[in-house]
């Protein structure tokens, strides 16, 4: 299935004649169907124009999804007010927006507004004031030649043979003086104005630019992705590699071949600000830097970018999920990196996961998407061993580097002492590395000093008013803060409760108070911590990394955002303090998430030409997930997971979809939920397990209940839940969200 044309659709036009002309016009607001108005006459409109129409007494922005209902009467229809000079949505887009809502129980509207984010973007830029050297031209009398005015004189004497304008800020910092004088030349006659269109694109990625060398199994599985990419049509390819196999530099090669063929390529990242590596690598193979799409673009970056997408003037784009929601009028292919991690599932507003959707997106638009990791999701992994999809595998790194060896440190055993963290033998390990002149990386997925502040006489402890949840220290800013709602407050001097001075204690370890320990042990080593809450910004990220990169760091000690495909030759050293962490709190993919994340953090180490070495402090060596770690077995691993989630009828081999209530009155909360409970479908395959109070009980401010539906794979859940919520009232100060496909249980 190919993409049709955007232009796709007869248009609809209003005659002088007094033929009457209707469109459907679907509005970026929380509505279920598009709403009917008139072509005004001379005014002729396509599926997928973007317009602007009245809305009660407001003017709102709309896309005509078609031709009108005709359900409403003609004296009562309004008037299309105008049309924006923007291309219009393709019908693989709308298409992609009507299927998103249908699959995620989400308004039509609700999604819409995903694609239409950029408003600003749908008017033309404002032309640059440039000025040129006016011939012939002469100071007026009595008007000074100071010695700056002859500077910027002498830089236009070029434009006069044909080179180009310049604006008054680029005229003013060449020759060293203020925007005034500039203006005052202008206002003399001697400068002519020039209003140039504004420009923001850069130089184009070359796909014809000569990429590294591959190894037999890198261009092997390159030429599949490039035949893939050639010859068009739907296909799901899963690129398996070990971590430092090259799978990136083998997809850009996919890339390359879609911008041959003059198509674009979008490439989705967990979190692209986390990113600069990637970004840097893609610039050195390709000549120039992708458009990028992230929470850190200013405003004017995300409207010259949007449009530039509209136009097919950006050949590639990387971004995090919300890129998936941009205007392409030509994909080529779709990349999802590390389509395991759950940074892709969307949780607020429309909830949905973007890896899915770009495997929608894909379909719709009858293009290759390839989904690359080096520790698939489980139903990835079950996709690509039924066939459904495609699997092109890298079994070894790149360049000779070896995976590091896994050690187990039975914390029962091997002690830290009183009140630090690390154990002896990370102790040794560490020393051993600084003195090799080498670096390490000690891993906790925990933000702040300490996750919990109780006091010591009365225990007391500190909780945030507004979630079901322990306010974090983070004695670095001083302050207590909760990582749900952003609630921040100074640590106080004296227990809340009992009214105790210096009695307040900081429980367990977070990453500050690693480095509290590091610094204690290692005064002369060069230590950092690295934590989405210690780097502000795309920049601080970056300069972060090429200080590890340029060894101007011995060791690192940080969260997550540490394991996100970073490679540091120097790195042979990895510790994980609490390997254990992430497999508390009874959630489905609880053992498949902590295996991805240290699978993926234990990937840092040795990925030079030095061999690694990583030690997982935990107090469950016998799980599952530290012995298949420990033996190198992920096939193993994920045999187990998937017999056991088989066994009990779960994803992947069974469906689950949430309903989350929520209110700020808990006693409405309750009783809707008990409704909901009691109209809930019963049948033979089909089960309903709640009401029950959520794990974050209350979240900003807000009390919530679960029920979870649980029911055979082959089931369409959607009409389930739709005939379900048929059956009871809603009041409208409660919220029920709808979450197919729960990643999330809290």
């Amino acid at each position: 299935m190919r993409e049709p044309s955007a232009s796709s659709g007869p248009a609809l036009q209003g005659d002088l004649l007094g033929a009457e002309a209707r469109v459907a016009v679907l509005l970026p607001l929380p509505l279920r169907e598009a709403y009917d108005y008139r072509v005004p006459d001379g005014m002729a409109l396509v599926p997928g124009d973007v317009v602007e129409v009245p809305l009660g007494p407001r003017r709102v922005i709309g896309v005509v999804w078609g031709p009108g209902a005709g359900t409403v009467e003609s004296g009562r229809l309004k008037a299309v007010v105008r049309r924006f000079d923007v291309p219009p949505m393709t019908e693989v887009g709308r298409r992609f927006i009507e299927w998103v809502a249908a699959y995620t129980m989400t308004l039509p509207g609700f999604v819409l507004r995903m694609a239409m984010s950029v408003p600003s973007a749908l008017e033309p830029p404002k032309p640059t004031l440039a000025y040129l050297r006016k011939a012939d031209a002469e100071p007026p009398p009595g008007f000074k030649m100071t010695d700056p005015r002859k500077r910027v004189l002498a830089l236009l004497d070029d434009t006069l043979a044909g080179g180009p304008p310049r604006t008054p800020g680029e005229l003013a910092e060449e020759a060293g003086c203020g925007v005034t004088v500039v203006r005052g030349l202008a206002e003399a006659g001697l400068l002519e104005p020039v209003l140039l269109e504004p420009t923001t694109l850069g130089r184009p990625p070359d796909w014809a630019r000569p990429g590294p060398s591959l190894s037999a199994n890198q261009e092997a599985a390159a030429e599949d992705l490039r035949a893939r990419v050639g010859t068009g049509g739907y296909s799901t390819v899963l690129l398996d590699g070990v971590t430092g196999s090259g799978k990136t530099e083998v997809y850009y090669e996919a890339i390359a071949t879609a911008l041959k063929q003059g198509k674009q390529a979008l490439v989705l990242l967990p979190e692209i600000a986390l990113s600069a590596q990637w970004l840097d690598r893609f610039a050195k193979r390709f000549g120039a830097p992708p458009a990028e799409w992230h929470s850190e673009l200013t405003g004017a970056q995300r409207r010259d970018t949007w449009r530039a997408i509209a136009k097919g003037e950006v050949p590639v784009v990387v971004g995090a999920r919300s890129a998936l929601f941009l205007p392409y009028p030509d994909l080529g292919v779709i990349v999802v990196d590390e389509e395991h991690d759950s940074a892709y599932k969307q949780e607020e507003g429309a909830i949905y996961h973007a890896r899915d959707m770009a495997v929608a997106r894909a379909h719709l638009g009858g293009l290759p998407i390839v989904l690359v990791s080096a520790t698939p999701s489980l139903e990835t992994k079950v996709n690509a061993d039924s066939h459904r999809y495609a699997r092109i595998e890298l079994p070894s790194r790149h360049g000779g580097a070896v995976l590091p060896d896994i050690d187990l440190i039975d914390l029962r055993r091997d002690r830290p002492p009183a009140r630090h963290w690390l154990a002896p033998s990370v102790r040794k390990a560490l020393t051993e590395t600084l003195a090799g002149g080498e670096q390490a990386m000690l891993f906790l997925n925990r933000r702040g000093y300490a996750p919990l502040t109780l006091c010591r006489a009365c225990g007391h402890r500190m909780q945030c008013p507004n979630c079901t949840a322990w306010l974090v220290e983070h004695r670095l800013a001083r302050k207590l803060q909760c990582h749900h709602c952003g609630l921040q407050q100074p640590l106080p001097p004296s227990c809340p409760s009992c009214g105790e001075e210096g009695t307040m204690a900081a429980c367990g370890p977070g990453v500050e108070r690693i480095a509290e320990e590091v610094a204690e042990l290692y005064p002369d080593a060069r230590a950092a911590i690295m934590a989405s809450d210690t780097l502000f910004g795309p920049r601080a990220i970056q300069e972060m990394v090429r200080k590890i990169g340029d060894h101007e760091l011995d060791i690192v000690i940080g969260t997550q955002v540490m394991a996100k495909g970073h490679h540091f030759p120097m790195l042979t050293l990895v510790g994980v303090v609490d390997a254990d962490l992430g497999l508390n709190g009874g959630d489905l993919r609880a053992a498949e998430r902590t295996y991805q994340l240290l699978h993926q953090v234990a990937g840092r180490a040795g990925r030079g030409e030095r061999p690694g070495r990583v030690m997982l402090q935990t107090f469950m060596p016998e799980h599952p997930v530290m012995q298949a770690l420990a033996a190198g077995d992920r096939d193993g691993f994920y045999q187990l997971e998937a017999e056991m989630r088989q066994e009990a009828g779960m994803p992947p081999f069974g469906r689950l979809a949430a309903l989350i209530v929520s209110g700020e009155d808990p006693t409405l909360v309750d009783r809707v939920a008990m409704a909901l409970g009691r109209a809930a479908p019963r049948g033979e395959t089909v089960h309903v397990l709640g009401p029950a109070p959520a794990p974050l009980a209350l979240l900003r401010g807000r009390h919530r209940r679960r029920l979870l539906l649980k029911a055979p794979r082959a089931t369409q859940v959607q009409p389930l839940i739709a005939d379900w919520l048929s059956r009871v009232e809603i009041p409208p100060s409660i919220r029920v969200q709808i979450d197919v496909d729960p990643y999330s249980f809290l």
